[in-house]
């Protein structure tokens, strides 16, 4: 066996696969409020998660209706990412818009 077969056969034989896990998910989710207007809720929906303006007035609905409304579905740095501006902003425009995350 010549000394670039040896070596072409090492290395290949000391390559395994990796597996490699994917990150937990976590659900953004919009709590209800008696204050928050609901054309804020929908501009945060639309500004901040990207969401169309159909589907934002959708999620508003279910915040208003059932309590809470999932946003969106993130990797953990993304999802406290998203928590964090949505705070920040609500607090800029002077509502008490709570928001939180939990494993999806």
């Amino acid at each position: 066996m010549s000394e670039i077969e040896f070596q072409k056969q090492a290395s290949t034989s000391t390559k395994k696969k990796q597996k490699v896990d994917e990150p937990p998910l976590y659900k953004v989710i919009l709590l209800n409020d008696d204050y928050t207007t609901f054309d804020f809720v929908v501009s945060v929906l639309t500004g901040i998660f990207g969401k169309s303006v159909p589907e934002a007035v959708t999620i508003t609905t279910d915040v208003h209706k059932k309590g809470s409304g999932v946003c969106g579905i993130f990797p953990r740095d993304i999802a406290e990412t998203k928590v964090d501006m949505v705070t920040r902003s609500s607090k800029e425009a002077g509502f008490p818009l709570r928001c939180t995350l939990e494993l999806a």
